[in-house]
């Protein structure tokens, strides 16, 4: 691995499995793949959902894991204990804080609200010159479509510079986020 490879990869996703079982397929190679290649996976330390396949994909292919979770959340998201590492919080952006600067590279997967806070939140602080972190979205089946066409009318109308576009870059597989990544 190169000196700039990351060593660390935040993996924001949902807390859900959605409603395309490539969702989780996905969760789960990223996890494995992400274990296989060496890097510490950190995310929001929940056991459901997409969050719950990536964290136990990663931990079954022998990889080091980085939970952090709100203490609102614990029971909601089943806290996963087992992690190499487990940090819980007091808010959700302190949550995102530690998660974001305990990483070198962030990697989005399909989720909600909550995984648009986080992505969007990362993208705010490149776009202010705060970091300039790889932001990968994952764009399985096409889920994040939309997103990628809001965006693009966001800087058609005016309110961000077509180098905002820049700070994420969009993959269809696993398999392409794993060669962005190293």
């Amino acid at each position: 691995m190169s000196p700039a490879a990351p060593k660390s990869v935040c993996v924001f996703c949902g807390s859900r499995d959605g409603v395309d079982p490539a969702y989780a397929e996905a969760a789960t190679a990223l996890g494995a793949a992400l274990a296989t290649a060496g890097l510490r996976l950190v995310y929001g330390a929940g056991d459901v959902g997409l969050m719950g396949a990536v964290a136990r994909a990663a931990k079954d292919a022998g990889g080091d894991t980085f939970g952090v979770i709100p203490e609102h959340l614990e029971r909601r998201e089943v806290g996963k204990r087992d992690l190499g590492r487990y940090v819980v919080t007091e808010t959700m952006h302190e949550r995102k804080k530690v998660m974001f600067m305990n990483a070198d590279a962030i990697v989005a997967l399909p989720g909600g609200p909550g995984t648009l806070d986080e992505l969007f939140e990362v993208l705010t602080w490149r776009q202010l010159g705060l970091h300039s972190k790889p932001v990968i979205l994952l764009n399985v089946n096409g889920y994040w479509d939309p997103l990628l066409a809001l965006l693009d009318g966001i800087v058609a109308r005016g309110f961000a510079e077509r180098s905002f576009l820049d700070f994420l870059t969009p993959v269809t597989s696993v398999d392409e986020a794993m060669r962005t990544l190293v």
